[in-house]
């Protein structure tokens, strides 16, 4: 490629992008209104964000709050790639592999183009707002200068980076799988900066972050504010080291860039290769090797495969299992916790025993065609329940366990384990009757649509009807625990809970599966449609 040919590649990519934005609001009112209401909100809230940097300017914390802000900046740059792919048309570098286009004008090119959309707008506004907040002297100013287009460039070329060497990923199963998961990650993430802004405030606020922004303004991107920072307190030598790693850094990940771009551009997708790959056996071996022969086996293996693979199934399971873990951690670890938080975990992984056929979708008129009697049905809900335990038996436990160790209540341990484990019971023989009376259809469409048009009030019925009948199921080790709590009783008494819970939780399984066994094989025709519908 000649020279002016590469120098002109880049405004090229600068008028696509903004051809892109511009043709993405043709046609359609309703979205172009959502891009000015949403532009208008992301400069107003710009400006403020600012102006309230601006402000910071001679306060004793201000180098502590920009560092740790640009920080946040760039790892919010690094994971939104990961998590929102689809967001931005030209995140996918494979889309120009077969143009004749040399790696390195092409970074600078995607670089520039990069650059243009609200995004980079407001990186840029937080990024002068930091600086002007820790800008002193004439010194100070000329870093400013420096670091605010050094911040906004470090953090385009790492999400840049990240998504080309992630691009077969995003683009893969696995990668939508992740979009969906995304929103449990937000919502984690803002449990965490809860309670950490509870113990910063209990711990004399500011003053204990300023360890972590020592470490912090010496990792680029940070090292521009970092940069900014040292040159107003007259510390030129620590500002010019942190300008050079700066550099370092952001030449460092354009190279990864273009050595990813060139590794794409050369490199053939995986998928044509498939094949020519000798077949593999996916049903010996591993931890498939451990199952059960016959039906229940491949039952079990269904059923995990769906937690695995089938992104819905996965983001209601891992959203499970992460909030049953937080809610009884945190109250613990906030001083307002009890031991008995610990059947919250088990109660939300209980609820996966809820609607089994639907989650089958229209695949499961393969598994009606192997039901012919209760037997069938029975030997097949026997084994999706045992499939649903083999991961929510040892995750109660680990809760319980992790809960009676922060709260440091090992007495009742026994206690709140049996109950909790009775109460999973409990909820595994509800959920496999309302799999029996209320299924309901699950679409494939729509990462947050579960249920289809018109089996709303079904499903409800079916999930908290069931919660409420696990509660009655439950009710006499719930009453026994709560007797031996606050009478006074043998120390041997509560010990009881654990075995009597196991048994409990046993009983009622059985007694579960084998009434929703005889509805299924009744109801199967009904069941089928119910679960094919939409």
């Amino acid at each position: 490629m000649s020279t002016a040919a590469a120098t002109s590649l880049t405004p090229l990519f600068v008028r696509l992008k903004l051809s892109l934005m511009r043709n993405g609001l043709k046609g359609s009112s309703k979205r172009k209104a959502v891009w000015i209401v949403s532009l208008v909100l992301s400069l107003a809230f710009s400006a403020f964000a600012t102006l309230g940097l601006t402000l910071l300017h001679g306060h004793a914390h201000a180098g502590t709050v920009v560092v740790l802000l640009a920080a946040v900046l760039a790892l919010g740059w690094t994971v939104m790639p990961l998590f929102f792919p689809s967001g931005d048309e030209t995140l996918d570098p494979s889309r120009l592999v077969m143009l004749p286009l040399r790696p390195r004008p092409l970074v600078r090119a995607l670089l520039a183009s990069s650059l243009v959309g609200t995004g980079p707008l407001f990186t840029l506004c937080l990024a002068a707002g930091s600086v002007a907040a820790v800008a002193h002297g004439a010194a100070g100013v000329v870093a400013a200068v420096l670091g605010a287009p050094l911040l906004l460039l470090g953090c385009v070329a790492l999400a840049r980076a990240v998504a080309t060497a992630n691009v077969r990923l995003l683009t893969s199963r696995k990668g939508r799988d992740l979009a969906v998961l995304s929103g449990l990650l937000i919502a984690i993430g803002a449990q965490l900066v809860n309670f950490a802004s509870q113990r910063l405030a209990q711990q004399g606020g500011l003053t204990a972050l300023e360890p972590v922004e020592a470490v912090v303004r010496w990792l680029p991107p940070a090292t521009a504010v970092g940069m900014v920072d040292s040159a107003g307190k007259g510390a030129y030598a620590e500002a010019a080291a942190q300008l050079a790693l700066t550099l370092a850094a952001l030449t460092g990940l354009l190279w990864f860039w273009e050595r990813s771009l060139t590794r794409l551009m050369v490199t053939p997708d995986g998928s044509t290769l498939a094949a020519a790959e000798p077949e593999k056996d996916r049903r010996t071996g591993g931890f498939w090797s451990f199952l059960p022969a016959g039906r229940t086996g491949a039952a079990m293996q269904r059923t995990l495969r769906y937690v695995v693979r089938d992104p819905k199934t996965k983001s209601a399971w891992v959203s499970a299992l992460a909030v049953g873990m937080i809610v009884p951690v945190f109250n613990a670890l906030q001083g307002t916790g009890s031991l008995y938080l610990a059947c919250f975990g088990a109660g939300m992984l209980g609820v996966q025993m809820y609607n089994q056929f639907g989650q089958d979708t229209s695949a499961f008129w393969m598994v009606a065609q192997t039901i012919s009697s209760p037997r069938d049905a029975f030997v097949e809900l026997r084994a999706r329940a045992a499939a649903l335990a083999l991961v929510t038996v040892p995750y109660t436990v680990l809760v319980t366990t992790v809960t009676a160790a922060l709260v440091g209540n090992w007495e009742r341990y026994p206690a709140a384990l049996g109950l909790a484990l009775a109460l999973l019971g409990s909820m595994l023989c509800t959920g496999a009757l309302a799999s029996a009376h209320f299924p309901y259809s699950i679409p494939t469409e729509g990462a947050f649509k579960n249920v289809a048009p018109g089996q709303g009030g079904l499903a409800w019925l079916g999930i908290f009807g069931g919660m409420l009948t696990s509660a009655v199921i439950c009710s006499p080790v719930i009453a026994l625990t709560i007797y031996t709590t606050f009478a006074t009783v043998p120390g041997y008494l509560p010990l009881l809970i654990l075995p009597l819970g196991v048994a409990w939780a046993a009983l009622a399984t059985w007694a579960g599966l084998r009434l929703a066994s005889t509805t299924v094989s009744r109801k199967l025709p009904e069941i089928l449609a119910a679960v094919s519908k939409g």
